[in-house]
């Protein structure tokens, strides 16, 4: 039986922690961050868990 290959578009956009969880990038960080505050900005840096239904169709992309 073959290997079965990841999708490298899910490898780009999403890691996995020790613990399984997928972590992904927030959206609306890409331009026009003069518009929104400090705070915003901040929150937008910091990688996010995914949703556990996602998590399933997720890890088996990966």
């Amino acid at each position: 039986m073959p290997k079965v290959k990841s999708k490298k578009s899910a490898v780009k956009r999403f890691k996995k922690t020790a613990k399984g969880k997928i972590l992904h990038a927030r959206a609306n960080a890409g331009h026009l961050m003069r518009k929104k505050n400090s705070s915003k900005r901040r929150k937008l840096r910091r990688s996010h868990t995914l949703v556990s239904k996602e998590q399933v169709k997720i890890s088996k992309m990966l």
